[in-house]
């Protein structure tokens, strides 16, 4: 009994040697002199609070062209595109969000289609309820190596938006043939 009384006592003790060795400059215990600085903390990861959501915009998700002279042909195809997943992450600072918009899509030939390369016009808004924060039409390539079988892309594209939207904020994205313009 008292041997075991005995090492409790000088595991105790140790522990209490070694408590008290790391008490002053923490750099000393592990090998560091006196005169080095301690390390700083970690700084904890931020939980963003307002993230936008994202979606594509009713009637955008399509994208056709046609050859010469055959526009709403269906015979007269040469690409189709569509944009299907989305997701966004975003990161905050005093006075701005970033919001780093990605949409996944589809790019196929059409019954006068080849291989190439095909610009896209895809537009990323930001609204905060009724107003309109940030808009931009971006002109897309994305290729297709055979004409036989279809291509996947991926657009992405970096927001940035005043920091103080609500929540009630929402990213949209879609094809846009209108004027090419930016805000």
């Amino acid at each position: 009994m008292s041997l075991k009384v005995s090492r409790g006592i000088l595991a105790a003790s140790l522990l209490t040697v070694l408590a008290g060795c790391n008490a002053g400059n923490p750099g000393a215990a592990l090998g560091g002199g006196a005169d080095k600085p301690a390390a700083t903390p970690a700084v904890a990861p931020v939980v963003q609070g307002i993230c936008p959501t994202i979606a594509l915009r009713d009637g955008t998700a399509y994208y056709r062209t046609y050859a010469k002279g055959g526009m709403d042909d269906p015979a007269k195809v040469v690409y189709q595109a569509s944009l299907a997943d989305t997701t966004r992450s975003c990161s905050r600072d005093e006075t701005q969000l970033t919001i780093n918009v990605m949409v996944q899509g589809r790019l196929v030939a059409g019954p006068m289609g080849k291989a190439g390369t095909l610009k896209m016009p895809i537009r990323v808004a930001v609204t905060d309820g009724e107003k309109v924060v940030y808009t931009e039409l971006t002109q897309f390539e994305a290729s297709l190596a055979d004409a036989a079988q279809a291509s996947q892309f991926l657009f992405t594209k970096q927001v940035t938006v005043p920091g103080d939207v609500s929540g009630l904020a929402k990213v949209q994205v879609g094809f846009d043939e209108g004027p090419y313009k930016t805000k």
